[in-house]
C-alpha cells in the first residue's frame, strides 16, 4: 500500500524532536522573562551585579562612540565657525570701508575750514535745509537721468536748489511744481559739478555719464594724479553746490581722471534734503594805495 500523498511531520521522529525542542525553548524563555521581571520588582538590586558588569563589557564600545561623536561634532563646530567668521569679517570690511570714508570727508571739511578761516577771516557756518522731503521716484534705466521729490513750491523749493541725502550730493532742482519737483542727478549727461579730490584739493569736473556712474575730468592736463578709491566732494566754485558735499569715489583710472561711482544712490534715498543755493562770500576789497606825492 503507497504513503497517502499528505503525510505529516509527525511521522518523522526527528522532526517531532524539533518541534519539540522549539516550543519548549519558547515556553522556557517565557517563564524565565515572567521570572526575571518578578524579581526585578520585588527585588530591584538583584541584578546590579549583572548590570555593571554589561556596562563593563559595552565600556570600551561606548568610549569608541563617544570619540566619534565628539569628533563629528568639532567638525560642524569648526565648519560652523569658520563659516560665521567669514561673514563677521564681510561686516567688518564693510564698516571699515564706511568709516574710512566719513573720515575723508571730515579731513575734507576740516581742510576747507582751514582755508577759508585763513583767507578770509570768517567762521564760515551751514545754514540749514529748506525742507526735507520724501525722494518718490528716480529713474532707473535711462540715457536721462531724473527723480522726483514730494515738495514744491508749496514748502520753498525753488529751481536750482541742490538736493542731497546723508551719504553725499544727489542732484540740483529742475523743474518746480505746485507740490513736486523735478531732480537733474549728477549722474544725468546734463549734470556738470566743479569737484576736488577730498585728500589734496586737485581740482577737477564731475559729469554724468547717462549709466549711474560719472566722469572726474581734471582740469589741469598731464600726469593723472588720481588713483582707485579717491574720494571727491564738491569744491565749491562758481556757486550753487556748497563745497565739502561728497559725491563720489572713484573706481576705474582713465587717462585724463577716472570713473567713478557716486556715494548717493538715489534708489536707497528715501528723505533728502533741499538746500539753499551756494553763494561764495566775494572778498574783501582791496583799499587802494595812496600816492606818496
Amino acid at each position: 500500500m503507497a504513503p497517502p500523498a499528505n503525510r505529516r511531520s509527525g511521522f518523522s521522529r526527528r522532526a517531532q524532536y524539533t518541534i519539540f525542542i522549539s516550543y519548549f525553548a519558547g515556553v522556557a524563555g517565557v517563564l524565565l522573562g515572567v521570572v526575571l521581571l518578578v524579581v526585578s520588582f520585588v527585588q530591584p538590586s538583584a541584578f546590579v551585579g549583572m548590570r555593571a558588569l554589561a556596562s563593563d563589557v559595552t565600556e570600551p564600545a561606548g568610549q569608541v562612540t563617544a570619540t566619534g561623536r565628539m569628533a563629528s561634532k568639532n567638525v560642524f563646530a569648526t565648519v560652523a565657525g569658520f563659516i560665521k567668521a567669514g561673514s563677521q569679517h564681510a561686516k567688518l570690511e564693510r564698516e571699515l570701508a564706511l568709516a574710512k570714508t566719513r573720515l575723508v570727508e571730515a579731513r575734507a571739511m576740516s581742510v576747507e575750514n582751514r582755508r577759508l578761516k585763513g583767507l578770509l577771516g570768517l567762521a564760515r557756518q551751514n545754514p540749514p535745509p529748506v525742507v526735507v522731503t520724501r525722494l518718490t521716484s528716480s529713474t532707473a534705466a535711462s540715457t536721462r537721468r531724473f527723480a522726483t521729490l514730494a515738495a514744491g513750491i508749496d514748502r520753498g523749493v525753488q529751481k536750482g536748489m541742490p538736493v542731497r541725502s546723508e551719504l553725499g550730493l544727489l542732484g540740483r532742482v529742475l523743474e518746480v511744481g505746485q507740490s513736486s519737483a523735478r531732480v537733474l542727478l549728477v549722474t544725468d549727461t546734463e549734470s556738470l559739478v566743479p569737484v576736488r579730490r577730498a585728500s589734496d584739493g586737485v581740482p577737477a569736473f564731475a559729469q554724468g555719464t547717462g549709466d549711474g556712474t560719472i566722469r572726474i575730468k581734471l582740469i589741469s592736463l598731464g600726469l593723472n594724479p588720481l588713483k582707485k578709491g579717491d574720494v571727491f566732494v564738491t569744491s565749491g566754485s562758481g556757486g550753487l553746490y556748497r563745497p565739502g558735499t561728497p559725491i563720489a569715489i572713484a573706481a576705474r583710472i582713465n587717462s585724463d581722471g577716472a570713473i567713478a561711482q557716486v556715494l548717493a544712490n538715489p534708489s536707497d534715498a528715501d528723505y533728502v534734503l533741499v538746500d539753499q543755493p551756494f553763494a561764495p562770500v566775494p572778498p574783501p576789497p582791496v583799499a587802494p594805495i595812496p600816492d606818496s606825492q
